[in-house]
């Protein structure tokens, strides 16, 4: 085989591999606080076009997209996740919510998931200021119980100082792909605070 046709097979093979990451990579820059603009100059997903109405107005991503939250001490980043959505005033950026998967999840992947982000954030300085009522989720048998429990779920609230607030809830899902299974699916929310900083 000529060299010429190993260096087309390289280059092919770059190639696809790059548009393979491109496909299951996209990611969206956020900045609370950030213009429309910002975010999609940064961000490798599309994104709805902005609202020329102006105002309070929802935008989604057009595909499924990982989360990137830039913040210089409270940054974090998600898995691809699905669902994503923006609230904008105007065009400046004021909360975003997805669920940071692409379907339910198994217990132990959700998880996992959970898991990971509150770890993200323990180590950028978030803390959950409301653990005596709403305990940190852990990988625990009274946890599984209770995420086994339908009509329970968990919820927790994580503040970055009195700069942003997140709440991670996740739930048994009905996966009519999956009927057989126990599925879980995840909602973050990310914005200001919401609620009064304890």
């Amino acid at each position: 085989m000529s060299w010429r046709r190993w260096a087309l097979i390289i280059i092919l093979a770059l190639w696809a591999t790059f548009a393979l990451r491109s496909c299951y990579e996209r990611e969206i820059v956020v900045e609370i606080g950030g213009t429309y603009q910002d975010m999609r100059k940064h961000s490798s997903a599309r994104f709805n076009p902005l609202y020329s109405g102006g105002g309070t107005w929802w935008g989604e991503a057009e595909s499924n997209a990982r989360l990137r939250f830039i913040d210089p001490q409270y940054g974090f980043v998600t898995p691809v996740g699905s669902r994503f959505t923006m609230g904008f005033k105007d065009n400046i950026l004021g909360d975003v919510r997805i669920s940071p998967h692409i379907e339910p999840l198994l217990l132990n992947d959700a998880l996992a998931v959970v898991l990971d982000l509150q770890e993200q954030w323990r180590r950028a300085g978030w803390i959950n200021k409301k653990q005596k009522t709403f305990l940190s989720f852990a990988d625990t048998p009274q946890w599984r119980a209770q995420l086994r429990d339908v009509n329970k779920g968990g919820t927790t609230y994580w503040y970055a100082g009195d700069k942003y607030q997140a709440t991670l809830e996740m739930d048994r899902f009905k996966d009519r792909k999956h009927p057989e299974e126990e599925r879980y699916k995840i909602i973050l929310s990310v914005g200001k605070p919401w609620t009064p900083y304890p």
